[in-house]
């Protein structure tokens, strides 16, 4: 019932920086479609193309319930349905990338002047699209890992990768569209403000699209599968979804990683556009927005340096946990911390995302060696190869906290004033309610994901001894 390592027996070149680069570029790919909606795509449809707040916390949530079916039943095809003869994972990898060109720019389509339902129904139908697209990309994607090796630091090494492949989006998203997509204008009171142009989106997504299918090509072209799976019981449809959730839920460490994960996306990934409106209209520099990547950015680079020893000697749970708690005890800090609109005032708010992203780092930087040891875990117990459905599983609870924490922004938004429309005039204090806002959310997250890896998750540094030595006996 053992996993075993195929390099020796079918001459597949040994685990190495091929592996590592083109496992980094395959979430390069998936971030620059997905971040570019992440940051954008709220803001697009909220201040250019006049969709409301409640209606796009609507349109979010039924995307979501839509994605549940779409995360299962990807899944399910990619471990029964092979449509290359040579990989499980490459080929659905490729045909949901060209997916990803069509239905990103779809998205990013200027549909101002439609009435108002066929913009909410143009945004509905274009997210779920584009939904199915990233799923056909991102489930065998992230089923790869578990089959690359099937050793522990390797495993962390590859996340470690595949942490670097998803920053590099975010920061040129970040650091460059800022200054392509906002201008200084006037509101309908005569005062000025950054105004999104929203036009401008449309070429941005197509070359980021075009190029996207490029770096996922060349995952194609890097990566080698190594780990071969005893041959299980092959079951199909309904029957085996039912397997594949009995066995993600029966899996503790996966449910604790799970819960985890989803406080992570829904309040710190999901949350940009929160973060484009603090300098928008706290600091009224929309410009300036690409500083914040120091305080998001600075302490994942910092521990990509020696996680890998940190995390041998005290194993990832202590040090996700430590992590973890300094950024909860920051969060609650932050939300009273004295933030002035000035530049002494762009400094605190810095240094409150950097205690903030601490521990939402570290956990990015180690989830996905987390999620390839609980897959593996499941096989062990179980005896059945269902790596996809698995992890896609895994994937529809994200994609579920990304309409949750979009939901949870947009109803924010509305608790607290905001009116929609490029031009529209937002109350005095909204700036600074934002900037609130943004910090409750965050530290609510990061309590979250603090108690779910400390009392739920159970793989701790004996564990991941024991789990190692019996890959090597394997």
């Amino acid at each position: 019932m053992s996993s075993k390592n195929a390099t020796a027996s079918n001459g597949i070149r040994p685990f190495g920086w091929q592996d590592k680069l083109g496992y980094a570029m395959g979430d390069m790919g998936c971030g620059f479609s997905f971040q570019l909606v992440a940051t954008f795509m709220q803001l697009f449809y909220l201040q250019y193309i006049g969709v409301s707040a409640e209606a796009y916390a609507i349109i979010i949530l039924i995307s979501k319930i839509f994605d549940a079916v779409n995360d299962i039943v990807i899944g399910n095809l990619v471990d029964t349905k092979r449509i290359g003869k040579k990989s499980k994972y490459m080929p659905w990898i490729l045909l949901g990338g060209f997916g990803l060109i069509f239905f990103n720019i779809m998205l990013f389509v200027p549909v101002k002047s439609f009435p108002y339902m066929a913009k909410c129904a143009w945004c509905l139908g274009a997210y779920c699209l584009w939904s199915i697209a990233y799923t056909m990309v991102n489930v065998p994607y992230g089923s790869l890992h578990s089959v690359i090796t099937d050793d522990p630091q390797q495993r962390v090494s590859l996340s470690t990768f595949r942490s670097i492949g998803a920053a590099l989006p975010a920061v040129v998203i970040m650091m460059v569209l800022p200054s392509i997509v906002y201008d200084k204008g006037l509101d309908k009171a005569g005062n000025e403000i950054d105004i999104l142009k929203g036009e401008t989106l449309l070429p941005v997504a197509i070359v980021l699209s075009l190029f996207a299918l490029l770096v996922l090509w060349g995952t194609t072209r890097l990566v080698k599968e190594r780990v071969s799976r005893d041959a299980t019981e092959n079951t199909t449809g309904f029957k085996a979804m039912l397997s594949s959730v009995k066995s993600f839920f029966t899996n503790r460490a996966m449910v604790g990683a799970t819960i985890a994960s989803v406080a992570s996306v829904a309040l710190f990934n999901s949350t940009m556009a929160l973060n484009n409106m603090v300098f928008q209209y706290f600091f009224k520099q929309a410009d300036k927005v690409s500083i914040a990547l120091v305080g998001s950015y600075l302490p994942m680079i910092v521990f990509m340096a020696f996680l890998g020893k940190l995390t041998r000697k005290y194993g990832k749970k202590s040090v996700i946990v430590t992590t973890m708690f300094i950024g909860a005890v920051s969060g609650v800090i932050s939300i009273f911390a004295p933030i002035s609109a000035d530049t002494t005032g762009m400094i605190i708010y810095i240094v409150c995302l950097m205690g903030l992203n601490l521990g939402n780092a570290v956990f990015q930087i180690s989830v996905w060696a987390i999620v390839a040891d609980c897959i593996e875990v499941s096989y062990r117990k179980t005896g059945k190869s269902e790596e996809g459905s698995l992890y896609a599983l895994y994937s529809f609870f994200r994609k579920l906290a990304q309409g949750i924490g979009q939901a949870v922004v947009s109803m924010g938004l509305v608790a607290i004033g905001f009116k929609e429309g490029e031009a529209a005039v937002q109350n005095a204090d909204f700036g600074d309610n934002v900037k609130t806002l943004y910090f409750i959310v965050l530290a609510v997250g990061s309590l979250v994901a603090f108690l779910s890896m400390k009392f739920i998750y159970n793989i701790g540094k004996k564990e991941e001894e024991e789990f190692a030595k019996e890959q090597v006996a394997d």
